[in-house]
């Protein structure tokens, strides 16, 4: 999972002494004239130091996303961004009362920009774990996932355990890299999961831990493809959206909360994990 997987894209200004930032402001994508505000306007002030007041003032939230993880994130057949996070993000952004913006890239890239503020969150199917949970806070999870060894199918991996002394390929810094050397295997970074699965059916790795659901979205697109899964993780992760840990992002996780809680309750999330993975995965 990418785990799959995360801030402040806008500064607000004010008039006078702070004229000099008007630039940084600018750039922020900021569409609401705040380089006009006064210094002691009291929004102005509390924008600053909240996320979700800014992300109300622009009208949109930005989410992070590699799209290239179906059926997470991916591009469809016109090309459009779509995925089970995608469409779980637009959701949560209407509940907020704002419009979801994405920023594609690769995984490292896309937690260096979660951590420097030029996105607001992540949406690409991102796993908690205890060291993320030290520099990162969490929204309540969204879906519930399992994480499977997957092989070729001569492969003689049958456990866990069995990566010890193998050799892996996940992206590295992803939970399924953690999980994989925490076994004993010899991890290779990749780009993304296609990369992987042609490490895989190459010869050069000997396995690759990620999603069942994932798995199974491959092998429905490439049912010839001689690939099984081997073994897997005995308690399922939590999916949540990572925030950047700070007083700044406090009432934005609230929100997201709620909106998480509106979702479940109104059954959309269980229709749009049906929808993707064909299986509802939003329950524990």
């Amino acid at each position: 999972m990418h785990d799959q997987a995360l801030s402040r894209r806008e500064v607000i200004v004010g008039a006078g002494a702070l004229a000099a930032l008007a630039g940084l402001a600018g750039c922020s994508g900021d569409g609401g004239g705040a380089g006009s505000m006064d210094v002691g306007d009291s929004g102005s002030a509390a924008a600053s130091d909240d996320l979700l007041a800014q992300i109300q003032e622009r009208g949109s939230m930005t989410f992070a996303t590699e799209g290239t993880w179906s059926p997470w994130t991916f591009h469809n057949e016109v090309g459009e961004l779509t995925g089970f996070d995608i469409e779980v993000a637009r959701a949560i952004a209407a509940e907020l009362g704002v419009d979801a913006e994405f920023a594609e890239g690769e995984w490292d890239g896309l937690l260096a920009g979660l951590d420097s503020g030029r996105y607001d969150t992540m949406a690409n199917g991102v796993s908690v774990a205890p060291e993320r949970e030290e520099k990162y806070a969490f929204t309540d999870p969204y879906a519930y996932n399992r994480i499977v060894v997957i092989t070729t199918e001569d492969s003689d991996i049958a456990s866990m355990h069995d990566l010890s002394g193998k050799t892996t390929a996940n992206t590295l810094g992803s939970s399924y890299a953690t999980l994989a050397e925490s076994y004993g295997a010899t991890n290779t970074g990749v780009d993304d999961f296609n990369q992987t699965i042609e490490l895989l059916e190459a010869g050069r790795i000997d396995a690759t831990l990620n999603d069942e659901v994932v798995f199974y979205d491959y092998m429905e697109q490439h049912p010839e493809a001689g690939l099984k899964i081997a073994a897997e993780n005995s308690e399922p992760t939590h999916v949540a959206f990572p925030l950047r840990r700070e007083a700044a992002t406090e009432s934005l996780l609230s929100a997201m909360n709620d909106a998480i809680a509106s979702l479940r309750e109104s059954g959309t999330l269980a229709e749009l994990s049906n929808e993707f993975f064909g299986m509802d995965i939003s329950e524990a």
